[in-house]
């Protein structure tokens, strides 16, 4: 029998995040060495815990979820998640339009392969999380990218969407808040992209399960609630808000005119009808957490977590010669610029390698995140402030001196 060989829709495909990096890193953990993992945003893993909410709406209650429920999800979350997004603008969306999925990365293969066919594009920023390139890959499409403009604080750059859709376009995804950049988008870029799908009859896919995490007092702004005549399928979940990445709870919701979508929301019944249905304990806590919108608040307020955490990583970021940053409005990540002249850099896998043997720090280098110059980085800043703090300066210590021509 000859070797075994992958699709060709395989050939496109990577994953960063756990990637050959990660998997080195692990070996040099099992050799005894201490790994600080940037490369995840696990809130878990750096002692985020389960809120009470959550906690309370399982206990007692799991007998509920020994059978499968409804394929599209137990009728009480997704009522709770369309009175959430209807509260977020979306209009004229009933429980029959919503889908609950194990975590955002199912629903986004659902969403895509009903609509997508060999030959089709779908527009995907760059830098984004790869989950959208590579699912589109997978799909049988191809992904055309276009740029978010760091000096514009990570905004698309709309100039470019119009630029790279052609008869084969067939939708724009647009990941607000973001990630790797943590930018959050304003209205009139949110209403410009809703303009250019309009004029060219495009769906469009919004990735919006960071919109509980905005801090310094900004709003985010659904897309869908801009877009009232226009096919938009709403993604979101609990992953982020809630610190429930394991309980892969994920959910989206599609909105516009039926008549426009009627076709397209059947080929989800078929997907996710095989599938007979998602986890049924995270369903469960769906109307719990909702209802408990104090537990994403209080980690982005000032004086909470991830507020004061990101306030550490910039403090300290920004005494490092020879790196520049725009800082992140929600989520926990950013995504700093290296000086690749004066670091001589040529490639940030090498890095990003050489980071991680020197300072025993695992980040993602800008690649991960289909992002084509070898300049930037993705730091996950979910450690508490002071280790935190130290992981910076390690990065400073390592960056002063450091010329990867020179190795």
């Amino acid at each position: 029998m000859n070797p075994l060989k992958c699709a060709d829709r395989m050939l496109h495909v990577h994953s960063d995040i756990r990637g050959p990096l990660f998997m080195e890193a692990m070996e040099m953990q099992r050799q005894g060495k201490e790994i600080l993992k940037l490369n995840t945003g696990n809130p878990a893993a750096f002692g985020f815990g389960l809120p009470k909410s959550i906690e309370d709406a399982l206990a007692g209650n799991e007998a509920k979820g020994v059978g499968y429920c409804d394929f599209m999800g137990m009728r009480e979350a997704r009522e709770a998640i369309c009175a959430y997004e209807t509260n977020k603008g979306l209009r004229g969306i009933t429980p029959e339009d919503v889908f609950i999925g194990n975590g955002v990365s199912e629903v986004v293969s659902f969403a895509l392969l009903p609509l997508i066919g060999p030959g089709d594009e779908v527009l995907v920023p760059t830098p984004s999380y790869s989950l959208w390139g590579n699912s589109v890959h997978i799909a049988g499409g191809t992904p055309v990218f276009y740029r978010c403009d760091e000096l514009s604080d990570w905004y698309p750059d709309t100039e470019d969407i119009r630029k790279n859709i052609t008869s084969r376009t067939k939708a724009i995804v647009v990941i607000n808040p973001n990630n790797p950049t943590g930018a959050l988008y304003p209205r009139e870029i949110l209403e410009e992209i809703v303009r250019i799908a309009e004029e060219h009859e495009l769906l469009i896919f919004a990735d919006e399960i960071y919109d509980r995490l905005v801090m310094d007092g900004l709003e985010h702004i659904s897309i869908g609630s801009l877009a009232p005549d226009l096919p938009v399928v709403t993604m979101n979940g609990l992953s982020k808000s809630h610190c429930l990445c394991g309980y892969r709870c994920g959910w989206m919701v599609i909105s516009g005119p039926r008549t426009l979508t009627e076709a397209y929301r059947q080929g989800i019944v078929q997907l996710t009808s095989m599938r007979l249905c998602s986890n049924t304990l995270a369903q469960l806590v769906i109307p719990a957490a909702i209802a408990d919108m104090e537990t994403p608040r209080s980690m982005v307020a000032p004086g909470g977590r991830i507020y004061e955490q990101r306030n550490a990583a910039v403090e300290e970021l920004e005494k490092i010669d020879g790196l520049t940053f725009v800082k992140n409005r929600a989520a926990f990540y950013l995504f700093p610029k290296l000086d690749v002249k004066k670091f001589h850099i040529t490639d940030d896998r090498t890095f990003a390698r050489d980071l991680l043997h020197h300072t025993h720090i695992l980040l993602v280098p800008g690649s991960g995140f289909d992002w084509k110059q070898p300049d930037h980085f993705r730091i996950v800043m979910l450690p508490e402030v002071e280790e935190l703090r130290m992981a910076m300066r390690r990065m400073g210590e390592f960056l002063d001196g450091y010329c990867q021509k020179r190795r």
